[in-house]
This record gives C-alpha cells, structure tokens and sequence, in this order.
C-alpha cells in the first residue's frame, strides 16, 4: 500500500515538474457550440424525412389525380354503361380502383407521418428555446 502511495506522488512530482497540468473542463462556448451542433443535426434529420415526405405526397397525389382522370374516361358516362361494358374494360376499371385505393391509401399514411414529424420538430425546438437553425 505504502509503495502505491509512494509511485503516485513520484508520479503527480514528474508531472508537476514538466508542466502538465491537471483536470481542465472546456470553454462555456466550446460546450455551446457542441450541444448546437447535437440539436442541428436532429433538427436537420427531421427537416430531411419532413421534406422526403412531403415530396413524395406531392408525387403522389399528381399520379392518383392522373389515374382518376384516366379511370373517369374508361368509365363512360351512360347510365347503363356498367351494364353493356366489354370484360377488358372492367380489367382496366379493377386496375384503376387497386391503384386509386393504394395511392390513397399511402396518401393517409404520409399525412399522418408528415404530422408527426411537424409535432416532433416543434417538440425538439421547445425543449431548446435557445436553439437558432
């Protein structure tokens, strides 16, 4: 015990005497600048997956827009036309309709998403009022 005792003020005596300080903390505005560059780079990934969310509703709603528009022209417009109608254009017509309600249904999906990623932004940014992007 007594010789641990001993290596550990030779050792503190070494440093001392080449000038190696002891503990030292960084600056207030170093430590700053690293909890700025944490909450960035979650706001950043946020503001990403916000954007590519929003870019793809866009997308999206053009092309189910598009098949709505090309399954209005296939449909016909008679009031008997689902009656006298050939069996390829019920195919087309069952196309659309899968299309239609997969494309509305992800448009659900990404306004829930698009929602969420709103609420976690404006979480993160009232959790750290300070924060400026």
């Amino acid at each position: 015990m007594f010789q641990l005792f001993l290596q550990a003020r030779a050792h503190n005596l070494v440093r001392s005497r080449l000038g190696v300080d002891g503990f030292k903390a960084r600056s207030v505005e170093r430590d700053a600048e690293t909890d700025r560059a944490r909450i960035g780079s979650i706001v950043a990934a946020i503001d990403a997956a916000l954007q590519a969310a929003e870019s793809e509703q866009s997308g999206l709603n053009r092309r189910v827009d598009d098949v709505l528009a090309r399954a209005a022209v296939t449909f016909g417009n008679g009031t008997d036309e689902y009656l006298e109608r050939e069996a390829l254009d019920n195919h087309h017509q069952d196309l659309f309709d899968k299309e239609i309600s997969n494309g509305q249904r992800r448009l659900k999906e990404l306004a829930t998403e698009i929602s969420h990623f709103k609420f976690m932004k404006t979480a993160v940014l009232s959790r750290f009022p300070d924060f400026k992007s």
